[in-house]
């Protein structure tokens, strides 16, 4: 079970502050025609449907400025890191190209970029976190907790990346240029990234346009090491990245607007280096040597297309319709023992897989504001999919996961009611409807991939669930809110796990068991206060699911057992300005959780590291120093914590770390330059994934040492 000071920590700290940080913020809103001027206008939460502004939710919800996604790509440009660092309840990240084992709250994310969902619910191949760079988002909104507001996937929150707007002016251009090393300054370990941009306004219409290109070098640990690669998941080290970024929007009147974004992102292996087997009992960390990987290179390319219109007012309401389409590719290693097959010349080779998922979706809502003395808001709308996903054998292509197609539909209604001017009830009912489409398939033997297993028969299961949700917000005192919220998530399991893991003859798609949905409830209570200099928020949370997904290794590969999975959790934001130019930020966070491993319906075993993270603290300092200079410190303490319920015994005790970055920037009188240095400390750690979720010679990695990026950017 969970240790005993792990426990009386966390009762302590709910004791102390079941409640979250919220202070309002400005974003700038896009000019009517006729309007070219930009103005501030308080800013509202697209991922919400009915676009409530931050810090009038019943649910917590943040929402990460440019500014900070700038201060941390000042030292980084690792996803999973950057979104630790900013999220309590983010778990740490992989510094890899799979976020496998990155969860939220304990669960999974609905990653989404503009509401696009990015995560593949059939097979999910644990690549969503890199479909886009971020030099092309504006903002980052994060719902905490189970949500139904985007449908399928969100069991433990929301992550939308909200991609840049045009500015002001007919012609505005940017250029950036970063240089990264290690500390040891190795030829191999210094990369690149050049990033370009132009955007404007000319009479009704606007434009944004923009690439970048990332060369990645080799990593090197505290000690000057190799990191080692993953030769079989994939990796952002050693790797080559671009993005094209293009939205085009026009005012058709002062009411409406249409607008069409395109996006396309490629990162791929430059394939230089191969895996040098650690030790675990000696503590010897997995490294890499040059030479060539078997097979293809892993990568991840992602195209999607965004076709958005708005009315501002259709009949007195507002309208927001969104169509889009997805192409994601996702090519992973070749694995040492699996997919063997003999080439045209009688060679004994390896095959690698990819997964290929193309979706196509819509979104229409209707909002009515104002009803009754302007106390009621109603939002409603429909959603609907469409998924095709599989996943073949490259060298062969032969298919390892059956062609599926997933219809979704879903509508729902949204209600906010002022009761009085301090209290206001959220609540709402969605519909959730899925069919899954398989035709008659035969598995695929790993121990030869030239026969067939097993036979299943196809089918077309159907799901539907309703889901709802409830909450309210109660202003105390200006400065103090109390809110509460009860709401359900909905997603399904991944279903090519269990689809190409058959090996039982006379099965049929239909009677699968393993397809059964996943359904979390969230309950939730917080606190927030905001004073002149100050602002803090914590809220204590509840996450569980009857029949949830817990992934578990056995051999090579991981398997998905459906059990009753309970999660409870604390987070805590607070920031305090010591003057105008000097602020404190702390994070923290806890969660823990079990499951149901007996089937006798009551929780018995603690989660493991794949599932749920670590105990956190985070401590971050800003400073203005004159117009021109600025700085940026910021800790990261990550606690020892050991699982006797784990039943590798190389899993069960996570040995915590620290880790320290600084940042610099100058304005220099054309442009400005930066310095940032991750892990400042050279912190020799191996990684909360590789401690706790994943054993094996060649998965035992250590975090990045000491790295300086150089930086310099200009507007013109």
């Amino acid at each position: 079970m969970q240790s005993e000071s792990r426990r009386r920590r966390f009762l302590a700290v709910t004791m102390a502050s079941t409640l979250s940080p919220w202070w309002m913020m400005a974003a700038v809103a896009p000019a009517h025609a006729g309007e070219k001027d930009l103005s501030l206008a308080p800013i509202t939460v697209s991922a919400t449907r009915a676009k409530t502004s931050e810090g009038e939710t019943p649910q917590k919800v943040t929402v990460i400025t440019r500014e900070q996604i700038e201060r941390q790509q000042q030292f980084t440009q690792d996803r999973g890191q950057i979104l630790n660092n900013l999220i309590p309840g983010y778990s740490p990240g992989r510094q890899k190209l799979t976020n496998s084992g990155e969860t939220f709250r304990g669960r999974e994310a609905l990653i989404m970029v503009d509401g696009v969902p990015q995560s593949n619910p059939l097979r999910d191949s644990a690549r969503d976190g890199y479909t886009i760079d971020l030099d092309m988002v504006e903002r980052i909104e994060v719902i905490h907790g189970a949500s139904a507001e985007h449908g399928l996937g969100a069991t433990g929150g929301i992550i939308n990346y909200v991609t840049r707007r045009p500015e002001s002016g007919q012609l505005n251009q940017h250029a950036g240029v970063q240089m990264t090393t290690d500390d040891g300054v190795h030829g191999e370990g210094t990369g690149y990234k050049l990033n370009y941009r132009v955007s404007g306004q000319q009479g009704d219409w606007d434009y944004q346009t923009g690439a970048t290109l990332h060369e990645r070098g080799l990593f090197y640990d505290g000690k000057g090491r190799t990191v080692g690669i993953d030769e079989i998941s994939g990796e952002v080290q050693d790797s080559t990245s671009y993005d094209v970024f293009t939205k085009v929007g026009h005012w058709l009147d002062s009411e409406q607007n249409v607008e069409l974004s395109v996006n396309h992102f490629n990162l791929e292996s430059n394939n230089d280096y191969v895996a040098v087997p650690g030790d675990r009992s000696q503590g010897t960390p997995t490294t890499s040597r040059e030479g060539t990987p078997v097979g293809d290179a892993p990568f991840n390319r992602s195209t999607t297309a965004n076709l958005a219109y708005s009315h501002s007012d259709w009949h007195g309401n507002q309208v927001d319709t969104q169509l889009y389409y997805q192409r994601f590719r996702a090519q992973f290693g070749t694995h040492p023992t699996a997919f063997p097959y003999e080439d045209e010349d009688g060679n004994d080779r390896l095959d690698q897989t990819r997964t290929e998922s193309d979706k196509v979706g819509a979104k229409f809502t209707f909002t009515r504001e104002g009803m009754i003395d302007d106390r009621l808001d109603l939002t409603t709308g429909v959603d609907l999919l469409q998924d095709e996903t599989q996943q073949m054998l490259v060298q062969t292509g032969r298919t390892y996961v059956p062609e599926s197609q997933l219809h979704n539909v879903a509508a729902f209604l949204q209600a906010d009611f002022a009761v009085t001017d301090a209290l206001s009830v959220h609540s709402g009912v969605r519909y959730e409807y899925a069919q899954l489409n398989v035709e008659s398939y035969n598995t695929i033997d790993r121990s030869d991939v030239t026969q067939d297993l097993v036979q299943v028969d196809g089918g077309s299961p159907d799901f539907n669930e309703t889901l709802f949700n409830v909450g309210a917000v109660y202003q105390v005192t200006p400065g103090f809110q109390v809110f509460g919220n009860l709401s359900e998530g909905f997603g399904l399991p991944d279903a090519g796990r269990a689809l190409r893991g058959i090996d039982q003859p006379n099965q049929d798609v239909d009677s699968l068991v393993q397809l059964v949905p996943i359904v979390t409830d969230n309950r939730e209570i917080g606190v927030r206060f905001k004073g002149p200099n100050y602002r803090f928020e914590a809220s204590y949370y509840e996450s569980n699911s009857d029949i949830g997904e817990r992934l578990t290794q056995e051999g090579t590969t991981f398997v998905g057992k459906r059990e009753k999975v309970e999660i409870q959790g604390v987070d805590v934001n607070a920031e305090w300005d010591l003057n105008e130019a000097h602020t404190l930020e702390l994070l923290y966070a806890f969660n823990q959780g079990e499951s149901d491993t007996d089937g006798d319906g009551r929780v018995d075993t603690d989660l493991t590291g794949f599932n749920v993270a670590p105990e956190r603290l985070t401590l971050k300092w800003q400073a203005l120093w004159g117009e021109r200079f600025s700085t940026q410190l910021q800790g990261s303490h990550n606690f020892n914590d050991t699982n006797e319920d784990q039943s590798n015994p190389n899993l069960r005790h996570f040995r915590g770390y620290t880790l320290v970055d600084a940042a610099m920037s100058y304005r220099l009188p054309v442009g400005k330059a930066s310095l940032g240095i991750e892990n400042l400390l050279d912190e020799d750690y191996i990684t909360y994934y590789s401690q706790t979720a994943r054993d094996g010679a060649n998965q035992f990695f250590a975090g990045r040492g000491r790295t300086f990026t150089l930086g310099y950017e200009v507007d013109f």
